[in-house]
């Protein structure tokens, strides 16, 4: 029995993907003021908006009757896995546990299992990706469950920082430290926790010293690192990230690359000239 997989739109899959894996997406709320989107809405145009705004879009999670409404479209002979963005930046984990209890109490028997991803953006995606690669491979699911919480607990994610203006316009930072940073180049490393927050990482001087600081990162966990894939999302600097990959690629050569456009939840927090990967590092396994 094939196991169905939702996850909400902060994974930053694309349509193709969608489609073709099978995946089922819970979309997150985008809000420019009083005009309302989607997190599928064209990147592009967010971005366009984003850069002509003074202030930064806000964004909403699913209610938990959107997650509802998804698990009853589904076939209610199969069981489903649901991944969410991190709890550590959105209520959506909560909320899909809400709507399994709704769910339950309407007298379905499939079961449900809701999984906090403790990341975002291209991890998600990555782990959603994963998921469906298991399921298609006929885990049962006991099995998926065990895997996915094994690959939550391994998956690394990193990314930079171009800019610091969004930093600056969410309130992160005071525009002076902001306008400084700028004048010195300085470029930011961060990381998804262990418990799935956003943390600094370090500061470098320079966008390419930095990007070359996230592959040595993968360098570091190269040895117990699954080769099969690494997922990267780039938030409107497509040939940088081409180039960048290309450049971890030569050194950390992973069997296969999931590309994806950085779409406005993670978007809104990075601005533009960021770029996201995520990877499986079994390292912990041997501490």
């Amino acid at each position: 029995m094939t196991i169905q997989i939702i996850t909400d739109g902060n994974s930053d899959l694309s349509t193709e993907i969608i489609h073709q894996l099978g995946i089922s997406i819970v979309p997150l709320h985008i809000h420019f003021g009083s005009e309302t989107y989607d997190s599928s809405m064209n990147t592009d145009l967010f971005y366009q908006k984003m850069r002509d705004s003074e202030e930064l879009p806000k964004t909403s999670s699913p209610s938990p009757g959107d997650f509802y409404n998804i698990y009853k479209s589904l076939d209610p002979s199969k069981d489903i896995l649901v991944l969410c963005v991190t709890s550590q930046l959105s209520s959506t984990y909560n909320h899909a546990l809400m709507a399994k209890d709704m769910y339950e109490e309407e007298g379905y028997t499939n079961k449900i299992e809701v999984i906090d991803s403790r990341t975002a953006s291209a991890g998600l995606g990555f782990l959603a990706v994963k998921a469906a690669l298991l399921s298609k491979a006929g885990h049962s699911f006991h099995e998926l469950q065990e895997k996915l919480k094994e690959c939550v607990k391994q998956t690394r994610t990193y990314f930079s920082l171009d800019t610091l203006e969004n930093v600056v316009k969410g309130g992160r930072m005071s525009r002076l430290k902001g306008t400084v940073a700028s004048m010195l180049n300085i470029k930011i490393l961060m990381q998804a926790s262990d418990e799935g927050a956003i943390e600094v990482v370090e500061k470098v001087r320079g966008t390419q010293r930095v990007l070359k600081r996230m592959i040595d990162k993968v360098g570091d966990a190269w040895q117990y690192a699954d080769r099969s894939l690494i997922a990267l999302a780039h938030s409107n600097c497509e040939e940088r990230a081409k180039q960048f990959m290309s450049n971890l690629m030569e050194k950390y050569p992973f069997e296969n690359v999931l590309y994806l456009n950085m779409g406005p939840v993670i978007g809104t927090y990075a601005g533009e000239g960021g770029i996201l990967i995520a990877f499986q590092d079994a390292s912990k396994d041997y501490e």
